[in-house]
């Protein structure tokens, strides 16, 4: 017999005191940086009160263990889309400098700026408000009034031309 397990504010905070570290030690298994490990197991967390009323979960430690294993995965893979930038840009930067010493990452950041204000705007205003403002999809479809799938493919379009604009721009 399947029992759903319901969540009430009293329950979350038992939930959350109990299980925090035990998560945080599991991901520790993925990656040594603290902040990142916290940051993915709040947002468990936030997502697990979020959509409380909708959610079925039969078995909750399942549930949080799977959901942090998918989460920290999806922020690793993240980190190495923002390194491989990096390193295409210091790649660049060191053919186009031969001698010189330093990198000009301020140089970089307009790059990147530049190729955000060239997205259309509705991509520009999803983009923003994900990176800059840290809200989730489902937040941003909440304050948009569009759809999560609108948001997903948004962001797509966005990181789609990021990238293009900065690879055509690093490799001149």
């Amino acid at each position: 017999m399947d029992e759903t397990f319901h969540i009430t504010r009293d329950s979350f905070r038992q939930l959350f005191d109990c299980m925090f570290e035990p998560l945080c030690r599991f991901l520790a298994f993925y990656t040594t940086d603290r902040m990142i490990i916290e940051e993915v197991v709040q947002d468990i967390f936030i997502k697990l009160w979020e959509e409380r009323e909708t959610l079925q979960i039969t078995s909750i430690k399942t549930y949080l263990y799977t959901a942090a294993r998918n989460r920290m995965l999806n922020a690793i893979r993240n980190e190495k889309r923002r390194n491989s930038l990096l390193e295409q840009w210091v790649e660049h930067e060191t053919e186009n400098r031969r001698g010189e010493e330093c990198f000009d990452i301020d140089e970089f950041t307009l790059h990147i700026q530049s190729a955000i204000d060239t997205l259309p705007d509705k991509c520009k205003i999803i983009f923003n408000l994900s990176k800059k403002e840290m809200l989730t999809y489902k937040q941003i479809a909440e304050r948009l009034e569009i759809s999560i799938k609108t948001v997903e493919s948004q962001m797509g379009i966005a990181l789609r031309k990021i990238r293009e604009r900065l690879f055509a721009i690093y490799h001149r």
